[in-house]
C-alpha cells in the first residue's frame, strides 16, 4: 500500500484544505468548494440562480469583500457571505485575494492585533468588528492583516474569511 501526498496550491492564494485536513471536494472548475475568494469589482449584482434571465436579489458595491463559493454551475459561482446569505455571481467578479472580515458577529469593542502572532506580542492596532483586511499569511492559529493603515497579528478564529486550521502562505 502506497501514501501520495500531494501539495496544496502554494503561495497566497492557498485554497481550503477540508475538515480536519481531508482531501478538498473539486468542483466543475476544478477548484475545492468550499473554498474563499473576494470580490474584484466595486458592483457585484448577486442573484437568485445561476444566470443572467435570474432577478437581482442585492448588489454589493464594495471590492475586497470576501465570500466563500459553496457550488458551481458553468461560469456561475454560489456563493454565501459574511451574513450568511447566498445567491448566483458570475465567475469573472470574484479574484484569488484573500480578505476576511474581523468578528462580523459581534458588537462593541475592538480587537487588538499584534506585532507577532502570540498573546503577548505588542499591540499595533485595534480593529472594530466588521472591518475588512487584506490577509497576508495564515499559521498555527494566527493570521497576519495587511492595510495601508494597519498591519498585525490576529487569532484565526476571530475572522471570517478563512477557515480553522487553514495555512494560508
Amino acid at each position: 500500500m502506497a501514501l501520495v501526498i500531494l501539495p496544496l496550491s502554494g503561495g497566497r492564494d492557498a485554497h481550503a484544505q477540508g475538515a480536519a485536513g481531508a482531501a478538498p471536494k473539486l468542483g466543475p472548475s476544478g477548484l475545492p468548494l468550499p473554498r474563499f475568494v473576494s470580490l474584484k469589482a466595486g458592483r457585484v449584482n448577486v442573484r437568485v440562480g445561476p444566470g443572467n434571465d435570474y432577478r437581482i436579489a442585492w448588489v454589493f458595491t464594495r471590492s475586497g469583500l470576501p465570500v466563500e463559493v459553496i457550488q458551481e454551475f458553468d461560469n456561475w459561482r454560489r456563493i454565501r457571505d459574511s451574513d450568511g446569505t447566498e445567491g448566483w455571481v458570475f465567475h469573472s467578479l470574484l479574484g484569488m485575494k484573500r480578505t476576511a472580515v474581523v468578528a462580523p458577529w459581534q458588537q462593541g469593542d475592538p480587537l487588538p492585533i499584534r506585532a507577532e502572532p502570540e498573546d503577548t506580542g505588542d499591540i499595533t492596532a485595534y480593529l472594530q468588528p466588521k472591518v475588512v483586511a487584506k490577509v497576508n499569511e495564515c499559521e498555527a492559529g494566527w493570521c497576519q492583516l495587511a492595510d495601508p493603515r494597519f498591519r498585525g497579528w490576529i487569532r484565526q478564529d476571530r475572522l471570517w474569511g478563512v477557515y480553522p486550521d487553514e495555512t494560508i502562505n
